[in-house]
């Protein structure tokens, strides 16, 4: 319980995680094509977007190489989404593993957008939080909207390292109070 952040919806948690941990002139790097709301919240900060692309010929999954010669000594945070959207594509094993390598050795936190994880047809889910070492470097993001239908509810959560769950939780007290109990219910019940 003392690494989860409960939230009206999940966008809230890719706008604490980039308010606490990225800073004027820190880069970011995100999926292209990615949800629109990884970029925005870079900007708004005064950092810069570092687009990794998302290559059809790579199953809309992305080059290790290329993502290797994005990282720069001002890389802050690496954002990933898998399942991915728009595009359906899902990380694989390995991709994870080159994430997670360039994670440790550089001492750099991700931001694991997993709100599609239970709406897989074909394989299943790997979250990069289960590769050795990553738990305390990963912000996993999930809510209910998508495998709930419970879009309009607004119930979303963050599992993160208890240090940065304690600053989160302070950024939710002070901009929404708390997520409405009834929501919360109803997704103990989902």
């Amino acid at each position: 319980p003392s690494q989860v952040v409960v939230t009206p919806g999940a966008k809230p948690i890719i706008f604490f995680t980039i308010l606490a941990l990225v800073e004027e002139g820190d880069e970011v790097i995100c999926p292209n094509p990615g949800y629109p709301a990884y970029e925005s919240v870079i900007n708004f900060v005064g950092a810069t977007p570092v687009p990794l692309p998302l290559r059809e010929e790579y199953g809309f999954r992305f080059d290790p190489d290329e993502f290797r010669s994005k990282v720069s000594p001002r890389t802050k945070l690496i954002i990933i989404n898998s399942p991915h959207n728009p595009t359906g594509g899902i990380l694989t094993r390995e991709e994870l593993v080159a994430i997670a390598e360039v994670a440790r050795e550089r001492d750099i936190m991700v931001l694991s957008d997993e709100i599609y994880s239970r709406i897989i047809y074909e394989g299943s889910h790997m979250s990069i939080a289960t590769i050795w070492d990553m738990q305390d470097r990963t912000i996993i993001l999930d809510g209910f909207s998508k495998s709930y239908a419970m879009t309009g509810w607004r119930l979303g959560y963050g599992v993160m390292p208890e240090w940065l769950a304690e600053q989160m939780s302070q950024l939710m007290l002070n901009s929404n109070s708390c997520t409405a109990t009834f929501v919360q219910r109803a997704g103990l019940e989902a």
